[in-house]
């Protein structure tokens, strides 16, 4: 059973986030709204090596620990629909990495409606490569939280033909892995999910697909190749959208001989390793420790 304090967020989120994107037009409006700050906190700032810099005219954030750390790195992608600003709870994720001694590179992606994925990309794949000039692959973590997850795994995807070398892990938490949620369970679990609608988040899609095919792999990952990636650890919640794809993508792993490792949560909602609740920060600790020592 779900611990309380899960339950108690789960009806916040249903009072106060699914009244958001319960219709296509309201999707609309949200998505159009003035984007909020991507400026790193104060807090985040005086405890650690925070620096910004412009790559490919986007920025990305360094958030690296002050006495050297483990010589271990993450690539993190943040989540909000690619429509949504990272947020408070993305960047305490990312402090408790840089306390455990991570280097975390932060690319702030540009977001829909003004931005597509067909800019992300090389934005992210340059960040990876000046990463791997000064760090090995084999020490490099690429993780992602909801659409950052799913765009996480597409963009291992694409690393062998850029000639790149898969990192040591990819660490996905409730992965947004197909954009036009087309998977037959989700009608009867969309009531479950007390945060996430489906039409209003595959209106978010098609703004980030710009036109495009949303069925292909940079956009909707599950459709991708498997074999030859990085081992994969994926977190999902019973109560989520998300849930019904990283089945599949635990199947399809199988087939194709990848190494993925699900861990599903029962009562928790999306991305519940950024919520506060007993679920959420055990999980948040263990892939932290995960990623800092293995």
């Amino acid at each position: 059973m779900a611990s309380l304090q899960m339950r108690v967020i789960s009806g916040v989120l249903r009072l106060t986030r699914k009244p958001r994107t319960a219709t296509v037009e309201r999707a609309r409006t949200r998505i159009a709204a003035p984007k909020g700050s991507n400026e790193p906190p104060a807090a985040l700032r005086s405890r650690h090596d925070v620096r910004t810099r412009l790559v490919h005219g986007f920025p990305c954030t360094t958030v690296a620990p002050r006495d050297g750390g483990t010589g271990r790195a993450v690539v993190y992608l943040h989540g909000g629909s690619y429509t949504g600003e990272i947020a408070k709870q993305h960047w305490a994720l990312i402090s408790k990495l840089a306390d455990a001694g991570v280097r975390v590179e932060v690319p702030l992606y540009g977001l829909a409606p003004q931005h597509t994925y067909r800019e992300a990309y090389p934005f992210v794949t340059q960040v990876y490569r000046d990463l791997l000039a000064e760090v090995d692959a084999s020490a490099v973590t690429v993780a992602g939280d909801s659409a950052g997850g799913g765009l996480a795994l597409g963009f291992a995807q694409t690393l062998t033909p850029e000639g790149l070398p898969q990192p040591r892990r990819l660490v996905l938490l409730s992965p947004w892995l197909d954009l036009t949620l087309s998977h037959p369970d989700l009608p009867a679990l969309e009531p479950r999910d007390p945060w996430l609608n489906i039409d209003g988040t595959v209106e978010a899609g098609k703004t980030w697909a710009g036109g495009d095919d949303p069925t292909q792999p940079k956009l909707s990952p599950i459709n991708g190749q498997l074999a030859g990636l990085a081992p994969m650890d994926v977190t999902v919640g019973t109560r989520e959208l998300c849930l019904p794809d990283v089945l599949l993508l635990q199947e399809r792993a199988a087939a194709a001989g990848a190494e993925l490792r699900v861990t599903v949560c029962p009562g928790a909602v999306h991305v519940y390793p950024l919520v506060p609740a007993p679920e959420g920060r055990a999980e948040a600790r263990r892939i932290v420790e995960e990623i800092a020592r293995g």
